[in-house]
Order: structure tokens, then sequence, then C-alpha cells
């Protein structure tokens, strides 16, 4: 049945007007529970596709919704949805064409047509029609008609007399003196809202001026000539004349037997047609105007018009009032053409919907005596993407090439780093090799979101969202993003592809949690990452994990392999394939990180130069080291960037906190790290060992979410390393009583070999810290496993005000 919900979720997107194909089902072991994968374009109508599934499903076979009316439900908890949260025909047009050139786009608004394509300093912003590069006095200018009317003049570009009026008595006596036939529109207005045409007399002008009125956010009006003609809109982008299409007016034509309000309801009936841009037709509204231009036929809604008859039930040919278009591109002349590219750059438009008055447009308004009678910022596409007559036109390419030329970059480089543990760290690193290549990094870690070195959000940001807060940043040319687990499951990644994938290693981490009940469950998750890497970028992979080593297989890009050991048989075959490798070379200097690239070798530095590593002693950031200088070589950063920046990367609480940060409080070395699982233990086990300290005291805990087995298994290590235990719980026990994962950490430490009189509970971090730190002596090492390192640094140094008895 799960696989059922999933063919039903994306059939019902594709009746809510969605293109979706893709799923995928696997159950969980347990009755009537699935996981369920389906691909969605408005995340909201997925969501609500697969609710109704369920619901169809469940009622299908159970009958748990007496009187469940499913069409009613499509159309309300679906459809509606869909067409509220859709992009509008421009907007789509533009999408489209960014989609199809591989240029990321990010959706600012879900309910308007506030859109980002590209990523940082890179992007660019589109609302319908109108993009960043619009210059806002240019906008300002189309949307005074005086004005525009003005400075087309100016240039000799041929529009209709018109004047600004206040006044009914200022406006008749102003159409006078032009002559009648005459327009009157609002002076501000757009999508034809408020304009009258072809006004024969001073009645009709008193008539209508209050509607004109009313629709300037001014409350000033413009009379022109009438210009008598066709009505033409000419498309211009970055100077270009790119569609040209014929607005038709809102019609029925008459077949001798229906009235005229029968043939309106057939027209709307037509499934083009929907309420204002939600689809290429508008609906024709009955209304006010409608009955004026009836009346002026001689002609009433119950009329029958004889067959073939045109009736024409509005005054201008706007799609948004129910309109039709004829494409027209291929027929302008070159006269009409040049007139409106002129007209377009007169006003300063990048995107300039020009609307010419003309008997033909294939034939030079020089002879025809046209004119332009406005110029618009933001048109609408509707009318050259969806013609109801002629070849579609694909104007939203001409936006995108406007706004990302050949040769322009749209994305910046995304490196992202995946694995259990020494995700945090290697992410800094690599960040902070690229600052010193000169580069503005976002970074995202479970410390926060950083831009630059700077701070800008605190909190676990390793998920998609936070990856998409730094790729909407425009401060940013380089985003270096970790990867999580959680993330991944809940909502995916953040970004369609990254340009380098950076796996640490995996090993035994929330198991047991969403489905992921193995090693090899935990590998396919993590895999994702890499496997989305473009076909010209690099997965880095650690060649002394077994699992990272088998993602090879599903990895894209150019496979960089590191490892602390040169003689491992991955790094051997690998090379023997003319790969490239990063590893850790004996030397007589020390442990050497070297670059091999084609039997080419490059000493980079020596392992104990970097401070992060304790004078090598730190493994796992030896091993984090390699990873990083491995992205930075796919990357092809300098090489004295890559030293430099290793040189300086320290793990003091300022640069990496909770990462192997080294305090010195009250003469005691206290070692503060967010170390967490059995793996991470074991690398820290590891460090003790070579600290050659007298004995070592630690403050433990283990997530509540973690299973029996790992809670035992950490405790036990725990008892095997350490000399005297304080055990601490998180804040959130995620699910579990208070004091039972303590507790069972107290009895597994002392199976695992410490006296129980060495092993204390204090169920608060900051008093098990402080606990921690005064039974150990002057030559000891204190080793505190922190969930918030904040908190514990500022208790333990004073920042909080606390007598630390220094």
């Amino acid at each position: 049945m799960g696989h059922v919900v999933e063919h039903i979720a994306l059939e019902l997107q594709n009746l809510a007007g969605a293109e979706v194909r893709r799923g995928k089902t696997r159950g969980t072991g347990q009755r009537g529970v699935y996981n369920v994968v389906y691909q969605y374009e408005q995340e909201d109508v997925g969501l609500a596709a697969g609710r109704l599934a369920i619901r169809l499903c469940n009622h299908l076979v159970y009958e748990t919704e007496p009187g469940f009316d499913f069409v009613r439900e499509l159309e309300e908890g679906v459809i509606r949805v869909a067409e509220r949260l859709a992009y509008g025909p421009s907007t789509g047009a533009i999408v489209s064409e960014a989609d199809r050139r591989n240029i990321p786009v990010l959706r600012l608004d879900p309910r308007r047509s506030l859109v980002q394509l590209g990523h940082g300093r890179y992007q660019k912003r589109v609302w319908a029609t109108i993009s960043s590069e619009s210059a806002h006095i240019a906008v300002e200018v189309a949307s005074n008609k005086e004005l525009t009317n003005r400075m087309l003049h100016d240039v000799g570009i041929p529009v209709p007399r018109g004047v600004v009026v206040r006044t009914v008595d200022e406006a008749v006596r102003e159409a006078g003196r032009i002559g009648y036939p005459v327009v009157i529109k609002p002076l501000d207005g757009n999508h034809g809202r408020g304009v009258f045409i072809n006004l024969a007399s001073e009645t009709e002008v008193r008539e209508f001026f209050p509607l004109a009125e009313r629709e300037s956010r001014a409350g000033v009006v413009v009379v022109e000539s009438f210009i008598t003609g066709k009505d033409y809109r000419i498309l211009v982008v970055n100077n270009q004349v790119v569609a040209v299409a014929e607005r038709v007016p809102a019609h029925v034509i008459g077949d001798g037997e229906r009235t005229i309000r029968q043939l309106i309801d057939a027209t709307n009936a037509d499934p083009r047609r929907g309420v204002g841009h939600e689809k290429i037709l508008t609906r024709i509204v009955v209304d006010s105007q409608t009955m004026e231009v009836l009346e002026r036929q001689g002609l009433s809604l119950d009329d029958v018009p004889a067959l073939d008859r045109f009736v024409q039930l509005k005054l201008t040919g706007n799609m948004s009032t129910g309109g039709t278009s004829i494409d027209r591109t291929d027929d302008i002349h070159p006269d009409n053409c040049e007139i409106a590219r002129q007209a377009a750059m007169v006003v300063g438009l990048d995107v300039a919907g020009i609307d010419f008055i003309t008997e033909d447009i294939a034939v030079s308004v020089r002879q025809t005596k046209g004119a332009i009678v406005e110029v618009n910022a933001g048109p609408g596409f509707r009318m050259h993407t969806h013609p109801t007559e002629g070849h579609p036109r694909h104007v939203g390419r001409a936006v995108v090439d406007m706004l990302f030329p050949p040769g322009q970059r749209s994305r910046v480089p995304i490196v992202a780093v995946t694995g259990t543990n020494g995700k945090t760290t290697t992410c800094r690193m690599i960040a902070h090799i690229m600052k010193t290549a000169g580069k503005k990094v976002g970074l995202t870690t479970t410390d926060g979101i950083y831009v630059d070195e700077t701070q800008i959000l605190a909190g676990d940001m390793s998920g998609p969202t936070s990856a998409q807060m730094v790729l909407k940043n425009p401060a940013i040319d380089y985003a270096v993003l970790e990867t999580a687990r959680g993330g991944i499951l809940r909502s995916g990644l953040g970004f369609d592809r990254c340009d380098i994938a950076v796996v640490t290693n995996v090993a035994a981490d929330h198991l047991g949690l969403r489905g992921v009940d193995t090693l090899a469950d935990l590998a396919r998750v993590k895999a994702v990452v890499p496997a989305s890497v473009f076909r010209e970028g690099a997965s880095v992979l650690n060649a002394d994990n077994p699992w990272t080593v088998e993602m090879a297989r599903r990895a894209r890009g150019e496979i960089i392999f590191f490892s602390l050991e040169e003689e491992n048989p991955v790094i051997r075959d690998h090379l023997r394939e003319r790969g490239k490798a990063v590893v850790l070379r004996q030397t007589r200097q020390g442990e050497m990180i070297t670059l091999i690239e084609h039997r080419r070798d490059t000493s980079l530095l020596l392992a104990n130069q970097i401070p992060a590593t304790f004078d090598g002693r730190v493994r796992v950031n030896v091993a984090n080291a390699l990873a990083a200088a491995a992205a930075a070589f796919a990357e092809n950063v300098q090489l004295e960037h890559i030293r430099h920046a290793l040189r300086t990367f320290t793990s003091n609480f300022f640069q990496t906190p909770g990462r192997f940060n080294l305090l010195d409080v009250n003469g005691r070395r206290v070692l503060m790290d967010y170390c967490h699982n059995v793996a991470g233990l074991e690398a820290m086990a590891d460090l003790v060992k070579r600290m050659e300290a007298e004995r070592a005291v630690a403050m433990i805990a283990m997530p509540g979410d973690r299973s029996n087995d790992d809670v035992r298994a950490f405790g036990e290590l725990a008892g095997r390393t350490f000399q005297d235990l304080v055990i601490r719980e998180d804040a959130n026990p995620r699910g579990r009583p208070r004091g039972e994962v303590a507790e069972m950490l107290r009895v597994a430490a002392t199976e695992g070999g410490l006296p129980e009189d060495r092993v204390s509970i204090v169920l608060n971090e900051v008093e098990a810290a402080h606990t921690a730190v005064g039974r150990a002596g002057r030559n000891d090492l204190v080793v505190l496993l922190v969930d918030r390192p904040l908190l514990v640094w500022e208790s333990l140094t004073g920042r909080d005000g606390r007598d630390t008895g220094g």
C-alpha cells in the first residue's frame, strides 16, 4: 500500500498541473508503515498530495471517512494550493530557462513571484519580469504616463498628444482642445485598469473619468488623442526586440443560436482560462465596462448575435481582462522594431513592454501614422509564451541571457562535508584555507552559520535550510557546508549539485533512528553527498575507512583518497591507475602531509606544524587536515595558501569551539570536546595516552536517542580509558527518563574496570564540569565531553561571573 500511496501522490500532483514521475517506497518491517519518497515541484503541494493519498487509500480499504468527497478534497486541498503557489506564466518562463541552463533557482517568497537565480555574489533576482538589474528610476518613469510620453516626444518618437488633468472639467476642456475621440487613463496605472479608449463625446469623458481617477494612486488622469489601429505589444529585452503580439480585446463570436451571456460562459469554460494570471488566459468578467462596450454596439447580454459576428466585450486588448493574442514577431517592420527598441532605451528599462497602435505592424509607422501609447515596466509574458494563435516565443531565454551573459558564473563553488566524526573541524579547516586564498566563505556547521569568519547565527546549522541561507547571501563567493545525516533524511540536500564532496568517515552513530539501523544504511545516506558532485568536480574519500572506500562506486567526479597510511592498499591501487591522493608520509623530519598526482609528489607541511594536531598527537585532526588539504588540492588552491592556512589553524575555543579545546583552569590542563559516540571516544582515548598525564579525569555523557548497546559500549570504553568519571546528561534527554542514560553509563563504566567510588553522577552539565576539574591534580588531564561548549567555557573561565577558585 505504501507503493500505491507513492503513485497516487504523484498523480494527484500531476492533476494539479505539476510534472512529476519519480518515487520509491520501502517497508519498515512494521505492518502498514512505510518510508515513501516521491518527487515534487512545490513542497506544500507535494505534502498535501501525500496526505490526501493516505486518506484515500485508508478510506478505500477501511472506510475510515464516511462521506469522503474525493473530488472536493482534490480541488480544495491540492489543486487550489497548487494554483496559489504556482509561478505565474512570466516568472515560470524565466525559471524554466534558468533550469534548462543549470542555473540554481531559489524561491524567496512562496506566495509571490520573487525568485533568486544563482548563488551568493553571482545571484540575480526577478520579481515577475522586474529584475535586480532594472533601474528604479526607469520603473518610476514608466509608471508616469505623461512623463514617458514627453520623453519619447522629445527624441522624435511618435506618441499621441496628451495632457495631465486632475478634475473632470479639466478633462472635458482638454479633450475638446485635443479633439475627439480621446483616451483617458490613470497617470500611474497598469494592466490596462482604468483605461478607456475611443471616447467620442463630453458625456463619455464625464462618465469614465471617475473610473480612471480611481485607478490612479496619485488621483491624476491623462487625456490623450485616440490613435486608430490594432493594438500590438512589442517586448524589448536588453535593448533588443524579442517578441511581438497583436492583442485582441475580450470577445465572443456569434453562432446565431446562443446569447452573448451563454457565449461568455462557454468561452470561460475553456480550461486554458483561469482567475487573474494563474493560467495562460484569463476568464472574462462581466462588469460595467462590458455593458458599456455592448451598448455601443447596440447589444445586451441577452441578445443572440448573428453567425460569425465579432462581439467586443472590453475596450482594450489586455490579457488580464480576458483578451487573446496573435504572435506577430515575424511580421514587424524594421522601422517599427527600431522605434520600439529606442523607446525602451529612452525610458531606461531592461525589460519593457511597448504598446504600439498602428493599422499594420508590418508597415512602417511613418506611413500608417501609428504611435507608441505606453511603455510598461514588468510586462507580462503570457501573450508571447502562450499566444492564442501563432508560434510561442521563448522570451525567458532573452531575460536569462541578459542576466547571465555567456561566460558569466551563476554558482559559487560548494564544498559539502559529511561523515560521522570530524565534519565540523574539516569544514572549518577548508573555510580557513579558502579565506587565506582570498575567498569570502559562507560556512555552515553544527555550531552555526559563518560568513567570512563572522558568526551570523548560532546553533546546529548542518541541514539543508542552513545551506540555503548561506547560498542566498550575496556577500559570499564560496560555500563550505557541513551536511549531516539528520538533515539529509528530513529534507535532502540544500543544493542540487556540489563541486567537491568530502566524506571523513562512517562509524556507528545514530543507528536505530529514522530507518537507519546498520552501518550499511548509514553509509548509503552519507553517500548521497558524493553522488551529488558535478561530473567535473571531485569526491574526497577516506581510504582508511572501508565504508567510504565503498562510496567510490557511486561517487561522481574525480576521486581523491586521503590516508594516514601511505602504504594503504587502497592508495596503492588508486595511484597505480593514475589517481590523486593525499597521504601522511614518514620522513626524517617527521610525518609529512604529501600530495600525490600521477607519480608527482609534493610535500605540503609536517603534521606537527598544524597547531590543532597538538604536535601530531590528535590523530583525528591530522586526518581532518588531510581531508581539507585534499579538498583544496581538488580546487587547485596555491600550495602556499594551503600551508599558511593549516599552520595558523588552531584548536582554541574561538576558532573551533568544542573541538579539542585545551584550557588552563586553575593550573589544570582541561581538554574540552564534543565527542558523543564510540568512534569519537576511541580517538580521544588515543590522545589521552599520547598526552602522558599522571591521571585522566573525565566528564562524559551520551545522547538519549542512542541505542542501549551504544550507551553500554561507550561507558565500558570510558571505564577503561579514564581513572575518574563524572557522568552528566544532556539538557534534552531525547525521550529517555531523566537519569536513565547516566545510570547505564555508570554501570557500564564499572564493568569496564573502573572502581565504583571513582564514578559519580552529576546530571547538570556545568556542575559536572566543575566537579571533574575539582577532582584533578596539577599533573592530571581533565577531559570534558560537552554538549553546550560555550556555556561550559564561560563558566570555567569565569566569564559567567562564577568564582572558579583561581
